[in-house]
């Protein structure tokens, strides 16, 4: 969606920021929310802000999520204080309106957000190290340490059943069945694939189910390029995207890890016989989420960490196969077969991982 300069600029003031505004230009490459990088003159320093529009087709209770990130940010905040660390790099910082609320609206009834740019920081789409892989592990493992003891309740779910990974295969039956694009023949391979996996799909949520696997918050989205690397240090500093930080399973965001930086090519390349799973990238993340999150996580979850890689790459497949027969109504596309694309993709990967499941059960018991 293309925004005029002076509907940006209002945007900027309506949030409780001193200075000039002087430019705004896309950022990112996010598949869902629309967000822009701010530039601000304040006494002659130019500074940057992030902005960003709520997708309201995604997220229908943008008020609820707005005080998820809220709560969470806060809660870190003070932890990082407490440890005396530097907290100009460590967590998400929130403007907020001149009636002290962490978000605006717009007159289309849109939610918009603002952060402070953290500088001298990076994303990385594709992991270039193992280094760089166990530094990400780490930092989302301290991001649910961090979370274990945030006061005030239950979060919000600002997505229910996001993981639910057996709702998401009765969405991809649904989509099968009703076949509005007309597109399910000429995909029959890829969905015959996908329900031959149903059944060992669903083992976290039964795990869940039976109180060996138990709640926690997590990030739910913890792909490579939602952690801020420092440019100096090499350290995973910042958790970024946190619109579906939420009540969830561990193993979600250390299955998300695996799908997101194991992946030889990364999620958009075509040629599938580029994709495959890396296994020092797994081992990695393995021993970084661990270093982190060891303290407090149960044998039940760790034992189950080698197949939370196959059951999220699972599951983001069915979304891209079931977004697809839907006739790409969620996720952004750059082409008319990007959804398909994307979904074999993910498969390719599966795949990859089942082939290394030894290797990986092996690292489990050392």
């Amino acid at each position: 969606m293309q925004y005029k300069k002076s509907f940006l600029r209002d945007l900027m003031y309506k949030f409780a920021v001193y200075g000039d505004f002087l430019i705004a230009t896309p950022f990112g490459m996010g598949n869902v929310n629309d967000t822009f990088q701010v530039t601000f003159d304040q006494g002659g320093v130019r500074l940057h802000y992030i902005l960003q529009r709520i997708n309201r087709n995604v997220f229908h209770n943008p008020v609820g999520v707005m005080e998820n990130i809220d709560r969470v940010t806060s809660h870190i905040l003070k932890k990082v204080r407490t440890a005396r660390m530097e907290t100009k790099k460590r967590t998400l910082r929130l403007l907020r309106d001149y009636d002290n609320k962490p978000y605006v609206q717009d007159e289309n009834g849109d939610y918009w957000r603002a952060y402070v740019f953290i500088e001298n920081a990076r994303a990385y789409e594709v992991l270039e190290t193992p280094e760089q892989a166990y530094r990400i592990a780490m930092a989302f493992g301290e991001f649910q340490k961090q979370l274990v003891d945030l006061p005030g309740g239950r979060l919000n779910e600002t997505i229910p059943d996001f993981h639910n990974t057996p709702k998401r295969f009765e969405r991809l039956e649904e989509a099968v069945r009703e076949d509005v694009c007309g597109r399910a023949a000429s995909v029959a391979a890829e969905i015959d694939f996908a329900l031959s996996l149903k059944e060992e799909a669903g083992t976290l949520l039964r795990l869940n189910e039976s109180g060996d696997i138990p709640e926690r918050i997590t990030h739910n989205d913890t792909k490579s390029n939602n952690i801020l690397i420092d440019d100096l240090s090499g350290e995973g500093v910042c958790v970024l995207d946190l619109d579906t930080v939420m009540p969830g399973l561990s193993l979600y965001d250390f299955g998300d890890m695996v799908r997101s930086a194991t992946n030889s090519a990364g999620e958009d390349e075509v040629d599938c016989d580029k994709v495959w799973m890396r296994f020092d990238l797994y081992e990695a993340l393995y021993k970084g989420f661990l270093t982190a999150a060891d303290g407090f996580m149960t044998s039940a979850e760790k034992e189950n960490l080698p197949l939370a890689g196959k059951i999220i790459t699972t599951e983001i497949g069915i979304r891209f196969l079931t977004d697809y027969l839907e006739g790409d109504t969620y996720f952004k596309i750059r082409r008319p077969q990007h959804n398909i694309e994307r979904c074999r993709n993910q498969f390719k990967l599966v795949r990859s991982i089942s082939e290394q499941m030894p290797e990986m059960m092996k690292l489990l018991k050392q």
